[in-house]
């Protein structure tokens, strides 16, 4: 005969197993509508205990002894859920209390359904509120820091309704709204400059086109005085007095006077028109010279033509060799001395001086007339610009002298400048000691 050993009871058990009294009741604390059953199952068919309260087990004890009778022949703790009939799911668990006798206990499932129900309500309610609170918090957050880039999308919606295509254009708008952390302030500090950049870009456009108009109305008005002229000169012709030998010697020279003048004119333009293109066509003749020989050569042909006004060579360096064009740079010298001349009474004193400087050489062309004025020393070099604002040609060209002459010195790689230091005035001719940069 083979014997098997009863499996040790739970712990559960041994702490129920002390509250079975031998009448078959359940000693101690009992919960509202739980059942206790106390089955004999020694002859290994389940024999219920009376219970000391009707109320400890239900009408129908059926699963209850079922369940008894599956512990007795698992032999060990048995766990089920059931529905009892009348009283609704139940939790039943039967256990060997002591040898011969099983305890069947069912606990009620309905409470614990609803508390977890108010528990999953409770956490979905939460969660819903908590997810809430973060979109609103997040979108809040994401529009603060966005505000910065919304500021430039408006910025630049505003320079889109800009008419960039007026003259005077200019872009007053600027991304200026703080925050957005590192890359944002450093995106709105590339903006910006780029705003810089191209407020700077339409500002010299709109300066060229000025430049330009003002260009074409001095051009129109300096072409057309010599041609009214000539066509004057021509309509004399016409009349029998005009015809006389005298008359015609003198309308004749009048006319080539205000042809050549206009020659001049129109050579000066296109010398400043190559000149403005020395990228593709550059109007020098590069070759070693002295600047000292052409300084003194200059000044023999003003002394020559300009004796009411006393010249000066200062003392300086015997010779300075320089790559450059002699006609050119010659052309230069005698329109500042020209200039001295013109535009000072007679017996002005006019002095030239010679220097080097370790990497250029300069030439100083000065007078003691009286002067430019303030407001007219910053456009002396501009075209058709005349500090005698009638137009009046007696004491002066078409106004070309002295942007031709800065634009022939820039050709050289070297610079023509008024000193703003030195009075009444005084014009600082530099050339490069070392090869220009259109050589």
């Amino acid at each position: 005969m083979m014997w098997r050993r009863a499996a040790e009871p739970s712990p559960a058990a041994l702490a129920v197993r002390r509250r079975v009294r031998p009448s078959g009741a359940l000693a101690g604390k009992k919960y509202y509508r739980w059942y206790y059953a106390v089955y004999d199952v020694s002859d290994g068919t389940p024999v219920l205990r009376k219970p000391e309260d009707a109320a400890d087990v239900p009408e129908d004890v059926d699963d209850l002894t079922a369940l008894a009778k599956a512990q007795t022949v698992a032999g060990t703790e048995v766990l089920r859920t059931e529905h009892l009939k009348g009283e609704g799911l139940y939790r039943l668990r039967a256990c060997e209390v002591e040898p011969g006798v099983v305890l069947v206990s069912g606990a009620p499932l309905d409470d614990i359904e609803d508390t977890v129900g108010q528990l999953i309500t409770i956490q979905v309610v939460t969660f819903g509120l908590a997810l809430l609170a973060l979109v609103v918090f997040g979108r809040a957050m994401l529009r603060r820091g966005l505000k910065p880039l919304s500021d430039m999308a408006h910025t630049a919606h505003g320079i889109a309704s800009h008419d960039l295509t007026e003259s005077a254009s200019r872009l007053p708008l600027r991304a200026d709204a703080p925050g957005g952390g590192p890359e944002v302030e450093e995106l709105r500090t590339a903006f910006n400059t780029m705003l810089e950049h191209i407020d700077a870009s339409l500002a010299v456009r709109a300066e060229a086109e000025q430049r330009l108009r003002r260009f074409v109305a001095d051009a129109s008005h300096e072409l057309r005085t010599p041609l009214m002229s000539v066509r004057g000169y021509a309509d004399l012709f016409q009349y029998a007095a005009a015809n006389a030998p005298e008359e015609r010697d003198k309308h004749l020279a009048r006319l080539r006077a205000e042809a050549a003048r206009m020659g001049v004119l129109l050579d000066d333009l296109l010398l400043l028109a190559r000149l403005d293109a020395a990228e593709v066509e550059t109007p020098l003749r590069m070759e070693d010279t002295d600047l000292v020989e052409l300084v003194e050569q200059a000044a023999d042909a003003f002394r020559a033509t300009r004796a009411g006004h006393p010249l000066t060579v200062a003392p300086g360096p015997e010779s300075v060799r320089l790559r450059l064009d002699p006609q050119r740079v010659r052309q230069v010298l005698d329109n500042l001395l020209t200039n001295a001349a013109v535009h000072t009474p007679a017996g002005t004193p006019v002095s030239v001086a010679v220097s080097v400087t370790p990497h250029s050489a300069q030439v100083r062309v000065a007078d003691k007339g009286p002067g430019i004025p303030p407001g007219d020393r910053e456009r002396v070099f501009d075209r058709f610009y005349r500090v005698d604002k009638a137009r009046s040609r007696d004491r002066g060209g078409s106004g070309l002298g002295l942007a031709v002459a800065r634009s022939l010195v820039r050709a050289h790689g070297g610079t023509l400048a008024l000193d703003d230091t030195a009075a009444p005035t005084v014009f600082v001719l530099t050339l490069p000691l070392g090869p220009p940069r259109n050589s």
